[in-house]
């Protein structure tokens, strides 16, 4: 009688990944809430969320036997996901219209903005890692690479509120913005690109970095005539979004396997080539709503739970101050001086610095592909997240001094409900620099 085969057992699974995620999710939406009372971004929030339940806090408190959450590949690679969700994301809410109508003004604070913070960042890290081989020198430009990025949404909230959003510098910061961040992608590819092996000649990095848009965009003008007709076929069709995302990972993973650049280069320029349909809206809601509940929590949870301040030294501390310095003032002294060559006062210029001032996700997602690619070391993440936490309490208080020492200039009306009183704010509106779409808006239940 003939044996019968010998089935292997499978590893019996570990179900702690849920407990994990439930930990995550509930601490990251509580300090996440938290930090919005206090006027700060949910993302100031979900990364002191993580470093509360990570390594960095219980490790020394237990000697590391008990920790509520540690760093898991899992973890590591649903981080990755919403890393490139976020990206996605950014891409879609890119305005190309906007891009165009910038003009120079805007180009050159970006420019200004990217250039001078680079060159600051590589002076303040070569003390600290030497120019002495290639590599040193790779890692000390990265350092500039990470303080490029700007995060406007503290800003938009604080120009909205003063009635500036609409304004002179209100325009251009948003502009410059935008040209800032694909500067900085940009910027980002080359040097980790510089770090591969296989491409180890900067003009070959060039040639692939150029060739991944090429192709990218050439691609991208056929699946956008595809996603119009899907629009008109099956117009708000969950099916539009679900086939946006695949596109999204799609250019991630062809970004990253085929031309060795940043998977999030691949996933924002899907989102940029998406940006311009017709259900652009509708695909950044749901696709929002599913980096929102899972993907972005674990994501910044994550780098607050790799977070690791057993090796910070006083000379640690000393970069993170002078790092912090950089990247503030950098903005400040680049965009300021752009903004005053295009003829702005000299207190606008100032206004336009501090509105490009602040940090947020795309500084932490930069400094995470550094330390994915060697060029960072995971103990200087610490300083960019208090570049994060010190960028987004300061950039609104200075810019509320700096527009507050005008005299007559009325803010917008404050929150009013009914229709009737909706139509006397925008009446009042039209008589200030406030824009009626910088009113709130009412919804008919």
């Amino acid at each position: 009688m003939p044996e019968k085969p010998i089935r292997p057992r499978l590893p019996k699974m570990d179900y702690r990944f849920l407990l994990d995620l439930a930990i995550i999710l509930f601490f990251t939406k509580a300090f996440g809430l938290l930090a919005k009372k206090l006027g700060l971004p949910q993302v100031v929030g979900m990364l002191i969320a993580g470093i509360l339940v990570g390594p960095a806090i219980w490790s020394p408190l237990t000697g590391g036997k008990f920790i509520p959450v540690r760093s898991t590949d899992f973890l590591t690679d649903l981080a990755e996901l919403g890393v490139i969700m976020i990206m996605f994301g950014a891409g879609l809410e890119t305005d190309l219209r906007e891009l165009k109508r910038s003009g120079l003004k805007a180009s050159l604070v970006a420019l200004a903005g990217v250039l001078v913070p680079l060159a600051l960042g590589f002076g303040i890290a070569i003390p600290f890692f030497g120019a002495k081989t290639s590599h040193d020198i790779l890692k000390c430009v990265f350092i500039g690479v990470i303080i490029t990025a700007t995060s406007v949404s503290i800003t938009v909230e604080t120009l909205r509120e003063l009635g500036k959003l609409k304004g002179r510098v209100g325009t251009v910061v948003l502009s410059a913005a935008i040209i800032d961040d694909v500067v900085g992608i940009i910027v980002l590819t080359f040097v980790v690109g510089m770090k591969n092996p296989a491409a180890a000649k900067p003009y070959m990095v060039l040639v692939k970095t150029v060739l991944f848009f090429i192709v990218g965009i050439g691609v991208g003008i056929g699946l956008n005539y595809l996603f119009r007709w899907l629009e008109k076929r099956y117009p708000h069709r969950r099916r539009v979004p679900i086939f946006s995302l695949a596109v999204c990972f799609v250019y991630a993973f062809c970004a990253e396997h085929f031309f060795g650049i940043a998977d999030i280069t691949g996933a924002y320029l899907a989102g940029i080539l998406l940006s311009n349909t017709k259900e652009t809206g509708y695909i950044e809601r749901k696709v929002d709503v599913n980096s929102y509940m899972i993907f972005a929590p674990v994501f910044f949870a994550n780098i607050g739970i790799r977070t690791d301040f057993s090796g910070f030294t006083p000379q640690i501390l000393l970069f993170a101050a002078l790092f912090v310095l950089a990247g503030m003032g950098g903005k400040i002294l680049g965009c300021g001086l752009a903004a005053k060559a295009c003829r702005y006062t000299w207190r606008e210029s100032l206004q336009v610095g501090v509105g490009m001032m602040a940090r947020g996700e795309v500084a932490l997602i930069v400094a995470q592909k550094g330390i994915a690619a060697g060029l960072l070391d995971k103990i200087y993440v610490a300083p960019v997240i208090l570049l994060v936490i010190v960028s987004s309490l300061v950039t609104p208080i200075v810019l509320k001094l700096l527009f507050g020492k005008e005299k007559g200039l009325p803010l917008c009306p404050p929150p009013v409900s009914g229709e009737i009183a909706c139509t006397e704010a925008a009446e009042t509106a039209s008589q200030t620099d406030c824009s009626v779409s910088d009113l709130p808006k009412t919804e008919t239940p």
